[in-house]
């Protein structure tokens, strides 16, 4: 039976000190050859905060899946709160007290934020029908509660922005009252004040004797929200340690299975920034929050770009990849452009390519394999009277995929079958296969493991030193400090300070993404 008042104002739940919420025991599941849990046994603690760390691929999302009643074990055990528990359905996982809050998030676009709120379990009379203004209040209670009454429940989900949605996601798992709360990857849509607000939200649940799995691949978070840890790699237990007594360093070496030194590679000295911007935007506004940004791009510089949720930086992105109606002026190598779709920005004669904030709905078709996923931005450069040459087609794409270390069998594989790391190399691949001299990466390290990570860095860099362009945003600060050469901080719409050289630190960032930077100083 399902209850849906607020787990933050309920009763706490009782727990017995050294109680066991979940013990997994020899938990393993196939997917045809691929194993992608192996034996795998670990505790959980009742009302603890515990994270579940790993590379992509390396079994939490299975563990994840097992838990929510997605996909069944072939052989183990689950025992939840000291009961076997059959997983077998997300109907089955709800009768044990477990709720989801997915990374890839389980909404429905065309559904209000109150239907989805309520599916599958709305409050219903006697007759089945819903019962909506009881509903409407429930809701409304729930979001007071959480701190979310500013998000309209009528809206449709498609119009909300990504950090919305997620936090949408995070108070429907709660709206169902759970004593297990399973969190993929939350924050990796949040940033700022919205991960404020979740750490706030686990130190509730935790006082009110909550169990939260939270995985993540951003330490500081692991380190700030969770009690203990367990480490998964290739499908196997590595550990399970208290914080507490394991250092950053022992936790990537157990994660990647080598050290990986320094969490950043070398910055890449900055180029010469003499000469045409490859790329300029001048007063450059979109819809109703970029309200006139100026920039230069040039031939192999890093421009990182900045700011909290919300102050520009999608539609700045959007804009210039031409998914946005603009005023101001765009410009290539000097002369005026116009940007009317996508398709503009791809054209050879302009080069542009976006990858953009979610890579599942808006970067690939995970229904295709990788090679068509890579080759349709120029499929044309393939086809003659309505024929692909497959046979180059494959080779050039290989190339590529060899160039990223993109596993092999990606060429003819639905790119839904790999982990979320291979899927962002893939999109990145998309553009470099298309030869784009400039590359709009949006977040492109968001929920990525932390050696995919260190590949990315070194590919944006590689990028960079052969002689192209990149323009980089990022939610994380430190990745904008240790790889831009030059850093704009958007704030309100427009550019609140530009950052280059000895100037760019995280502090100096913060500051200015808050909105207290030298620039914005100078208005007040």
């Amino acid at each position: 039976m399902i209850s849906f008042h607020s787990v933050l104002s309920g009763p706490a739940i009782d727990r017995r000190a050294g109680a066991t919420a979940i013990a997994a025991r020899n938990i393993r599941k196939a997917f045809g050859a691929t194993v992608a849990v192996d034996s795998v046994s670990f505790d959980i603690h009742a009302g603890e905060t515990h994270a579940l760390l790993g590379e992509n691929g390396a079994g939490k999302s299975t563990i994840v899946k097992l838990l929510s009643g997605l996909i069944v074990p072939d052989s183990g055990e689950f025992t939840i709160f000291g009961t076997p528990a059959v997983l077998s359905t997300p109907r089955a996982s709800h009768a044990h007290h477990i709720q989801t809050a997915f990374q890839e998030l389980t909404q429905i676009p065309d559904l209000t934020v109150l239907d989805n709120m309520l599916l599958p379990y709305p409050p219903t009379n006697s007759f089945g029908q819903i019962r909506r203004r009881d509903a409407l209040r429930q809701v409304e209670e729930h979001f007071d509660t959480l701190g979310l009454s500013a998000i309209d429940l009528g809206a449709e989900i498609r119009d909300l922005d990504l950090n919305e949605r997620q936090k949408i996601e995070i108070a429907r798992a709660l709206f169902r009252n759970p004593k297990i709360l399973l969190l993929d990857e939350p924050t990796s849509a949040l940033s700022g004040r919205d991960i404020d607000w979740l750490g706030g939200l686990i130190e509730q649940l935790k006082a009110r004797g909550v169990t939260t799995i939270f995985i993540s691949h951003r330490m500081p978070e692991v380190r700030a929200f969770c009690d203990r840890v367990t480490v998964l790699r290739n499908g196997k237990h590595i550990a399970t340690e208290a914080l507490t007594t394991v250092a950053d360093e022992d936790l990537i070496e157990m994660i990647a299975g080598k050290a990986l030194g320094h969490s950043f590679p070398p910055k890449v000295q900055a180029p010469s920034l003499k000469g045409e911007p490859v790329l300029s935007a001048n007063n450059l506004a979109a819809g109703k929050r970029l309200n006139g940004v100026s920039l230069d791009l040039h031939r192999g510089e890093i421009l990182g770009v900045a700011g909290l949720q919300g102050m520009g930086q999608l539609e700045l992105f959007l804009a210039l990849f031409g998914m946005m109606e603009t005023t101001g002026q765009i410009s290539m190598d000097g002369k005026p452009i116009v940007l009317t779709s996508p398709q503009d920005a791809v054209d050879a004669r302009v080069g542009i390519g976006l990858v953009p904030e979610d890579r599942k709905t808006e970067a690939l078709f995970l229904k295709l394999d990788g090679k068509r996923n890579a080759s349709l931005p120029v499929i044309k450069q393939y086809t003659q009277w309505g024929l692909i040459d497959q046979t180059r087609e494959e080779a050039d794409v290989a190339r590529v995929f060899g160039r990223l270390n993109v596993q092999e069998h990606a060429l003819w594989t639905s790119v839904k079958s790999f982990s979320g790391g291979n899927q962002q190399k893939i999109a990145i691949a998309k553009w470099l296969f298309a030869q784009s001299r400039v590359l709009l990466l949006f977040d492109p390290t968001r929920g990525i493991d932390v050696g995919t990570k260190h590949e990315i860095y070194a590919l944006i860099q590689e990028f960079a030193a052969a002689g192209g362009s990149v323009l980089f945003h990022s939610t994380e600060i430190a990745e904008l400090d240790h790889l831009s050469h030059r850093v704009l901080v958007l704030y309100g719409g427009e550019v609140a300070a530009d950052l280059s050289g000895d100037d760019i630190k995280e502090e100096a960032i913060l500051r200015a993404t808050l909105g207290t930077g030298p620039k914005k100083m100078e208005l007040q």
